[in-house]
């Protein structure tokens, strides 16, 4: 079965509480940890990759912290995740066509790929600020923050 790993389930989790609290400053790490229950261990390793793809920016300091590095609106779903699980794609040999010599008649890579481009079409729909209105609907009321 295909799955999306814990980085970035918990990368788009992340992300989330960055848009949630996106114009009021630096976010801790230690605030969010808390808030999603995840490690701040963990956190920290993916803010590399994030910052790498130009998604998050931090500071230093006693009000350090860290901030989306675009609105919102900009931000994608499928940046995020790609950012933190690579190439979308359900087989290798969709993103890599020289890994297997049935490239050019393989009938289920055609599969694979067109369901690659479903996933990628769907994460790329979704931006960070639909999930934060997507949030406040769910009516979570402790984890509602104004934008």
């Amino acid at each position: 079965m295909m799955r999306i790993s814990t980085k970035g389930r918990y990368g788009a989790r992340l992300m989330l509480e960055l848009a949630l609290y996106y114009g009021k400053g630096p976010v801790s790490l230690k605030d969010i940890a808390k808030r999603e229950e995840i490690s701040e261990g963990y956190l920290e390793h993916l803010l590399p990759s994030l910052k790498a793809a130009g998604l998050v920016n931090s500071s230093r300091g006693a009000h350090g912290g860290y901030t989306l590095a675009k609105t919102p609106s900009k931000i994608t779903l499928r940046e995020v995740v790609q950012a933190l699980e690579g190439p979308l794609s359900p087989a290798e040999c969709v993103h890599t066509p020289n890994v297997c010599q049935r490239v050019r008649f393989c009938v289920t890579r055609d599969i694979w790929k067109k369901l690659g481009e479903k996933i990628s079409q769907t994460l790329e729909s979704v931006t960070l600020k639909d999930m934060v209105e997507m949030q406040k609907n769910k009516g979570e009321t402790s984890l509602i923050y104004n934008i």
